[in-house]
């Protein structure tokens, strides 16, 4: 175990934060109206009396950003534990199917599998981590039978003060970040560096995202309203649930 430096962590960020707004900013791109529509409900629309373009068309897009924010930089956060956990513990991202990252700690590999927060699944969908764990355990002691393997769940923000899952550990917030690091303030400590040109990054996605919302709204005008302004509720709910509409 080495002492994580929290000088290479902040240069790390500096250096990879832009893949994320990137990101964002080309989910906006590739955005088409028709079908951002077709993933919304128009029938909440109508029942919260939703009567402008402008309010369908930042509902929608909202949705999708908030959504796929989350995603995004879920995805980000992950690289960023494994590449701390590196440091420290020599871990590495995972070749093994559902896993994260690995790393041995005082003679126990430990096999992680890394969310955003801890309200991340269904059943089901745990479940399949679960079944990812022991196929994964299995794998890893075919060339080492006795090896201890110990399967984490991690969260990158969040508390579950119940950690011991029984198939599996679930570690949130600061435990996650305390236990790939060995610093129990990291979760503080890594909040400053990640808004490194924030301000400026955002005002370039605020521009693309005013773009696309004057842009969708004028195509929702066109297809979706009447000549006197009202919204074409019929034409609406077709495009969205009618059969065979693609």
């Amino acid at each position: 175990m080495k002492k994580l430096s929290i000088e290479s962590v902040n240069k790390y960020v500096e250096q990879n934060i832009a893949t994320f707004h990137e990101k964002r900013i080309q989910s906006l791109d590739t955005l088409k109206l028709s079908k951002v529509i077709k993933r919304k409900n128009p029938y909440l629309f109508k029942a919260k009396n939703v009567l402008t373009a402008d309010q369908i068309i930042r509902g929608i897009v909202d949705a999708h950003i908030s959504s796929n924010e989350e995603t995004i930089f879920g995805d980000w956060l992950e690289g960023l534990a494994i590449f701390i956990n590196g440091q420290v513990y020599g871990g590495y991202k995972s070749g093994i199917n559902g896993i994260d990252l690995e790393f041995d700690n005082e003679g126990v590999r430990n096999v992680v599998n890394i969310k955003s927060g801890p309200n991340w699944g269904n059943s089901s969908q745990i479940a399949k981590m679960i079944s990812d764990f022991k196929t994964a355990g299995k794998t890893l002691r075919t060339s080492n039978s006795g090896l201890h393997v110990v399967f984490v769940n991690g969260c990158c923000y969040g508390r579950d003060n119940n950690p011991d899952k029984g198939d599996y550990f679930k570690y949130c917030g600061q435990r996650f970040w305390e236990f790939i690091s060995g610093d129990p303030n990291l979760y503080i400590e890594i909040i400053e560096p990640l808004g490194h040109k924030a301000k400026e990054k955002n005002d370039i996605f605020m521009e693309s995202y005013s773009q696309i919302i004057n842009r969708f709204t004028k195509e929702f005008t066109n297809e979706f309203c009447e000549n006197n302004g009202s919204i074409n509720w019929k034409k609406l709910v077709q495009l969205n649930s009618a059969i065979g509409k693609h």
